[in-house]
């Protein structure tokens, strides 16, 4: 049982620990480029100091140790014993994707490389050796001014019962707690039931601790972090006094058989340390109060103890006060929850969207007026359970950017060349299994600007640019989708060598009149290339492919824009979730079809005079507008008679606008896509199916795919 209670407290650790690693490598980053900022460097401190400490608890003594060797550097850096510098802050970045590897170990992932452990120690030995670690850190005092020296703090720590449950070892609390500095810490057992109603796996114990320290209460407070939520916490700083250390055991004793110790009853005995300095000793006070309670006298331990005190100091009483509380005063605002129990969610909403269609189509085909009234209120409650357990699925797309500034930052170290990195839109939400699905293809997007784009400082310094160059990632919300653009400001692409290689590899005629869109899409075919120049980093051909693969299969699109000398911007217009969408249901004979609504512009009939005004062409004139048209009982070949009225549905797919001409457009539908299976693998034109609420199927159109085939085909 304790087994799996650490299993599931490690795999909790696992998943805090990932996040506080996401967190240091953005903070070292922004530390490089603003070394001059505090709170940065106390951030990175803290996200080490707390993967450390935890690790501690959990068992994790490697961790913690090599995780110590890069605390010890941060903390020097903080008390300016130790310079801010590049090899640093690589160092660290190291570091950390070492822990990363320690970390994932526990699912199972490889161990890290003994060697490559301890070369990074040596490392940071080297780097540290001779930097004054042990110099007093700066302290804050109440007029502003820097001043040197320890302080005094009272500390409570009250776990909950369910401490042990969950994997802590309190050991390791106190251990990192007695490094602070002069520590005395005393359990509390009072709350220990009869062994016939003890619970093993509970804890009934808690600590209270004397602390002299130069470290201040943030650093009292770390060693806590990662059960401060779950316990009741207290640190109270008392009043400075040089001899308060060496009385704390009489001060843990008189906290300890106290009904009720507060804060100002640490006042009290503060005031009572320092008399005792001139008084009796605390051992010859403890010895009166238990000759006092052992001849009878009407008090308890902690009353002789103080009347002890006093008759030493002639100080007055001493009262037991209340509690304080601590910064876990508050309540958890959030919990943590299974990726997989958030997808098992979704597909249950899916199911009850389908369900509720079918309610709607009863209650219409029954024309019952109560039935009426249940269908439409249990609609507005199916939408409104489907909108929060979509939300609950979406996530910044700022947890994906992040990933890339490391990566961007190697990359101009590898390539020599000079880049700075921005993101704007982080906090642009969207589906957490787009955002998976997403990664490599920017990432394949971003190495080409990094490697093609971007020039040389020198090759900059010639053109007049600034020898640093600018990448540049931007999300924003439009509708139903999500358009992320990748910007950089180098050399943009060469519409006439990209053109000049398509005719080479007979992807378009000598001479052909081509938009720069139309050219700019060559480097999406497979193996294009205009560089011949190959590295580790791109000029294959492999990659661009991928990424209008990757983007399609979201059923999303690509563009790119670019100026010569100026800089290139690739666009991908993305959906902001692949599970239930807003479609429209139209009809084509006996069948029924799904467009997306996100794609749709407009509807209107179409009729014989139309077909005749065409003269053969297949285009409509809409608003003044020649459209082309797709009849989609012919694309399916359904074999269906010609109606005198028929609807065209005009949809649009980057700057292409096409009608998709069907019998009958019957109006809104939930739709809950469902896969078509590895069966359907090599259907085209479909993106997957929907159950309407007659129980029958139908086919979600793939607008993108059958705009751009049909495209294709009219230019060959």
């Amino acid at each position: 049982m304790a087994d799996d209670y650490l299993d599931i407290f490690q795999q909790s650790y696992r998943e805090e620990a990932l996040e506080l690693l996401a967190e240091l490598e953005d903070s070292l980053l922004e530390w490089e480029e603003n070394p001059a900022d505090p709170d940065l460097l106390d951030r990175i401190f803290r996200a080490v100091h707390t993967v450390k400490g935890s690790g501690s608890m959990f068992g994790l003594d490697e961790l913690a140790s090599f995780a110590h060797e890069v605390e010890t550097a941060l903390s020097l850096a903080r008390e300016g014993a130790l310079e801010v510098s590049g090899r640093l802050i690589d160092l660290t970045l190291a570091a950390r994707d070492l822990i990363q590897t320690m970390v994932e170990e526990l699912d199972g992932g490889d161990p890290p490389d003994p060697d490559a452990v301890q070369a990074l120690k040596a490392d940071f030995s080297a780097l540290t050796q001779g930097k004054g670690g042990d110099a007093p850190p700066p302290v804050e005092t109440q007029g502003g001014e820097k001043t040197m020296g320890p302080e005094t703090w009272w500390v409570r720590f009250e776990p909950s019962p369910d401490l042990f449950r969950r994997g802590t070892r309190v050991t390791g609390l106190l251990k990192e707690l007695r490094e602070l500095g002069e520590c005395t810490v005393a359990a509390r057992t009072g709350r220990i039931p009869p062994l016939d109603r003890i619970d093993a796996d509970a804890c009934f114990t808690f600590w209270d601790a004397v602390v002299t320290t130069e470290k201040g209460e943030e650093a009292i407070r770390d060693v806590f972090l990662f059960v401060e939520d779950d316990c009741k916490l207290i640190i109270e700083r008392l009043e400075a006094s040089p001899h308060l250390q060496a009385h704390a055991p009489m001060l843990l004793e008189f906290l300890e058989t106290a009904e009720d110790p507060g804060p100002k009853d640490l006042k009290r005995l503060v005031r009572l340390a320092e008399d005792l300095s001139s008084a009796e000793s605390s051992a010859q006070i403890r010895s009166k109060a238990k000759a006092r309670k052992d001849a009878g006298a009407d008090e308890d331990h902690s009353k002789a103890l103080a009347r002890a005190g006093r008759e030493a100091s002639g100080g007055g009483p001493v009262r037991a006060g209340q509690n304080g509380k601590g910064k876990n005063g508050k309540e958890i605002s959030s919990i943590r929850v299974p990726a997989h129990r958030l997808d098992k969610l979704v597909d249950l909403v899916g199911e009850m969207v389908t369900v509720q269609a079918r309610l709607t189509s009863a209650s219409a085909r029954l024309a019952d007026e109560d039935l009426r009234r249940v269908s439409e209120e249990v609609e507005r409650l199916t939408m409104e359970l489907r909108d929060n357990a979509m939300s609950c699925r979406l996530v910044p797309i700022g947890t994906l950017f992040s990933r890339f500034k490391r990566m961007v930052r190697d990359l101009s170290h590898e390539l020599g060349k000079d880049v700075a990195f921005s993101v704007f839109g982080g906090e642009t939400e969207l589906d957490k299994t787009v955002i998976e699905r997403l990664g490599d293809p920017l990432v394949h997007i971003l190495r080409n600007a990094a490697d093609h784009g971007i020039e040389s400082p020198e090759e900059r310094a010639a053109t007049g640019k600034h020898p640093q160059g600018t990448i540049s990632v931007t999300a924003e919300h439009s509708g139903d989708y999500v358009l992320i653009r990748v910007a950089d400001d180098g050399r943009g692409l060469d519409a006439e060598a990209i053109r000049a290689k398509a005719e080479k590899m007979g992807l378009c005629a000598p001479g052909a009149e081509l938009s720069d869109r139309q050219i700019f899409d060559f480097i999406f075919m497979p193996g294009f290339s205009t560089t011949s120049r190959v590295t580790g980093v791109s000029g294959r051909g492999v990659g661009m492919d991928v990424v209008k693969k990757s983007v399609e299969a979201l059923d999303g699109e690509i563009l790119v824009s670019s100026e010569k000398g100026a800089g290139t911007v690739v666009t991908l217009k993305i959906p902001l979730t692949l599970a239930i969408i807003d479609g429209l249901l139209v009809a084509v004979g006996d069948d029924y079809y799904v467009i997306p609504v996100s794609s749709i512009e407009e509807c209107v009939e179409f009729t014989r005079e139309d077909i005749v005004r065409g003269r053969g062409r297949k285009t409509i004139t809409v608003r003044g507008e020649m459209v082309p048209y797709i009849r989609l009982k012919d694309r399916f070949r359904l074999g269906v008679s010609m109606s005198e009225v028929e609807k065209v549905v005009i949809a649009r797919a980057g700057e292409h606008r096409v009608g998709f001409v069907v019998d009958q457009v019957i109006g809104d539908h939930q739709t809950v896509i469902k896969s078509l299976g590895p069966v359907f693998r090599q259907v085209t034109d479909v993106s997957g199916a929907t159950i309407l609420g007659d129980g029958s199927v139908a086919l979600i159109l793939d607008v993108q795919r059958i705009i751009r085939d049909a495209h294709y085909e009219a230019t060959v």
